[in-house]
């Protein structure tokens, strides 16, 4: 079993909205570009931990925001805390426009899935979709509830297993009802932790390409935690990095892939990790260590930096042989290693002092061995202050 989806928001009445039951669009809660959700100066403190440091952010009321961290990040301390299931010790939460801090979890109509969730086995995926809208102080008519859950079950392709037990089910098609279960409640609202953590690689893939259209045809914000990359990129309208309880960075996919503002928030996208090498300024170039130029350098600032540079950003063009014909003398790299994964090939090469990952089209022809002299595309690399480096965990890129 996988993910579990909490109500919170018992007792509440439906928001009124377009009858999405009938196949009607839901009413958006807002214009696509207002903040629904508004999260100021948040910190939480959990034992001798601090889970949480001063957050701000801010989720669209029609957007999919991604909450990106690893273990340890804080990213559940803050779905909680959003949620109500958590008391911040400072700062507020706020949802269209209303201070909820203080309102109770039930009251704040929203849906919470977690990673793992528990089903209830020997009952019928119908009547597990039925749950959440039996719940005392509904007061759903039964019809109502019906069209609800034929909605759902319709949109979730499940309705050909609505009258199996829950424990029949596999890892994919419970997940599918747990996401039908806060669904049919309609929330203004949906908290995800995870819910794809448990699958199979493929079927991750698959469910969350359905959980963004799912999110679109509803038109209801969503926030979204993972620690992996590859749902990040693929599913967020914006991406929040989190680590140690602190926003690193705010942005689209495309702007914290390419333009990270420190060397932590960089390695938590791309694969291979971004290549990150120390430089000095010397006659016009970064040099690094061994004195390989990598490319031209303003004659002003700093005169340390950190380089990052994505492997599909160096291109390993072929080296003659020291001494041949050919041969310009300029400092060239080794291919130790080849690995060829579908759509295109990586290589790691010893090269200026560092073992680097350079990524390659596939037909690619290089072999372990082979010389190459790589080119940086300037107007891609990074630069980064030279203390973000001790801060960092130990990478194969690094100098």
């Amino acid at each position: 079993m996988s993910a579990r989806a909490v109500d919170v928001r018992d007792g509440a009445a439906p928001p009124a909205a377009g009858d999405v039951s009938r196949g009607e669009p839901p009413a958006p809660a807002a214009a696509g570009d207002a903040a629904f959700l508004s999260v100021r100066g948040v910190s939480k403190r959990l034992g001798h931990t601090q889970a949480l440091r001063d957050i701000d952010l801010d989720a669209r009321a029609d957007e999919l925001l991604v909450v990106l961290g690893p273990t340890g990040a804080g990213k559940t301390t803050l779905l909680r805390t959003i949620a109500g299931l958590e008391t911040p010790d400072a700062g507020s939460v706020g949802m269209a426009g209303q201070d909820v801090t203080a309102v109770e979890p039930a009251a704040r109509d929203v849906a919470l899935v977690f990673q793992n969730f528990s089903l209830y086995p020997r009952w019928s995926v119908r009547r597990n979709l039925e749950f959440p809208l039996r719940a005392p102080g509904r007061n759903i008519a039964e019809a109502e509830i019906q069209r609800r859950i034929g909605w759902a079950a319709e949109i979730l392709k499940i309705s050909r297993f609505l009258d199996r037990e829950a424990s029949r089910l596999s890892g994919g098609e419970m997940q599918r009802v747990a996401i039908g279960r806060a669904i049919v409640r309609r929330p203004r609202l949906f908290l995800m932790d995870e819910p794809l953590t448990n699958l199979d690689a493929k079927l991750r893939e698959a469910l969350r390409v359905e959980l963004v259209e799912l999110r679109r045809t509803l038109r209801t914000p969503m926030v979204f935690v993972t620690h992996d990359q590859a749902e990040a990129l693929s599913m967020a309208d914006r991406i929040v990095v989190l680590s140690e309880g602190r926003i690193l960075q705010t942005g689209t996919p495309r702007e914290i892939y390419e333009r990270p503002v420190s060397p932590i928030v960089a390695l938590q996208l791309g694969q291979p990790a971004i290549n990150l090498l120390r430089v000095r300024r010397a006659g016009g170039h970064w040099v690094t260590a061994d004195g390989t130029p990598l490319m031209p350098a303003l004659p002003t600032g700093p005169g340390e930096r950190l380089l990052g540079i994505r492997p599909e950003d160096i291109t390993p063009d072929t080296a003659a042989p020291a001494g041949a014909p050919g041969d310009a003398g300029e400092p060239s790299g080794v291919v130790k290693i080849v690995e060829y994964i579908g759509p295109t090939t990586t290589l790691l090469c010893e090269w200026a002092g560092a073992r680097v990952h350079i990524m390659i089209p596939r037909r690619g022809q290089l072999r372990p061995g082979d010389r190459i002299r790589p080119r940086i595309d300037a107007a891609r690399a990074v630069l980064f202050d030279v203390a973000s480096d001790t801060k960092l965990p130990s990478t194969g890129g690094s100098a």
